[in-house]
């Protein structure tokens, strides 16, 4: 039997629903179609590639191998469309990337613009969720670049931005009792309520490690999801919460919020430019890193993260 290329999309859609009825909706198929196309790839390869309990599905062993190798698939086949398509240099074209928030909301919009600005033609488009699954859409092939903080360079990796940094710092409303202090001692923060972002979220987990690390003792009081929340959660007066200084830049000008230091201790992060490992980087995507890299229209040689 010959393998086809829908087969393995039926597949890794079922895998990343985790149902046959979800699947089925979202690829536009009847779930006796789906099924069919599942079972010739079972049959194919003479092995179970789903456990299923009632309407819920999990990949088996083999599934969990061949789900690999088929992100690895699609990235390659992407990767050749891309270079085939730089024959035609950058007048048409897509580049979707992803982006933790803080980047994402606060850095690459400019960047974005003068991307736009000089390739018109290149549908870009930015998707934005926390650092864990802009990783994850990474490795699934569902993203060409995607630009975190925080990310945990494995040997041989080379992959900060050069030139592009962040510092996380301590705002606190105008009317906390620090806000009229410049400097706090670290035993100081453990009477405080801190604000913390969501589990997956690189913010968090940079400054977690970096007060565990310098042995500053913190209560987390409460944990949301965005940024944007933290910052208004601090002008409430609900606590206090280490945020980029990229984030608050207009709120300290204003005076909404207040940067109190932490005696002793900067919490600084590169941010890193990761890419599927199974595709060649695009013109297009070379020339994103290239403005990202040197903001100012500056060239650039990019440095990225294969994950």
């Amino acid at each position: 039997m010959s393998l086809s290329l829908r087969q393995f999309e039926v597949f890794l859609a079922v895998a990343r629903a985790g149902s046959f009825r979800r699947a089925a909706e979202a690829l536009h198929l009847s779930q006796p179609a789906l099924s069919q196309h599942v079972g010739e790839l079972e049959r194919e390869f003479g092995v179970r590639l789903f456990d299923r309990s009632g309407r819920v599905v999990t990949p088996t062993e083999a599934g969990r191998v061949l789900q690999d190798h088929a992100h690895r698939l699609f990235a390659t086949l992407t990767s050749i469309r891309d270079v085939l398509g730089e024959l035609a240099g950058l007048t048409r074209g897509s580049l979707v990337i992803g982006a933790s928030t803080t980047p994402g909301v606060y850095v690459l919009p400019r960047v974005i613009a003068a991307y736009r600005e000089r390739y018109p033609r290149i549908e870009l488009s930015l998707r934005i969720a926390n650092s864990r699954v802009i990783k994850e859409r990474i490795r699934a092939n569902e993203l060409d670049l995607g630009v975190v903080g925080g990310y945990e360079a494995r040997p041989g990796e080379e992959c900060p931005v050069a030139g592009l940094q962040d510092e996380l710092v301590l705002v606190v409303s105008p009317t906390h009792r620090w806000a009229r202090r410049r400097e706090i001692r670290p035993d100081e923060l453990s009477a405080a309520s801190l604000l913390t972002r969501e589990e997956g979220s690189a913010t968090r987990q940079v400054t977690e490690r970096a007060l565990q690390q310098a042995g500053v003792r913190f209560r987390a009081s409460m944990e949301l999801g965005h940024t944007e929340a933290i910052k208004q959660a601090v002008m409430a007066g609900l606590g206090v919460a280490f945020v980029s200084v990229h984030a608050v830049r207009g709120e300290l000008k204003a005076g909404q919020l207040h940067a109190v230091r932490l005696k002793g201790l900067r919490i600084r992060r590169p941010f890193y430019i990761l890419r599927h490992d199974a595709r060649m980087l695009s013109r297009s995507a070379r020339e994103f890193i290239a403005l990202l890299r040197a903001p100012s229209g500056r060239r650039a040689t990019p440095t990225v993260a294969k994950t």
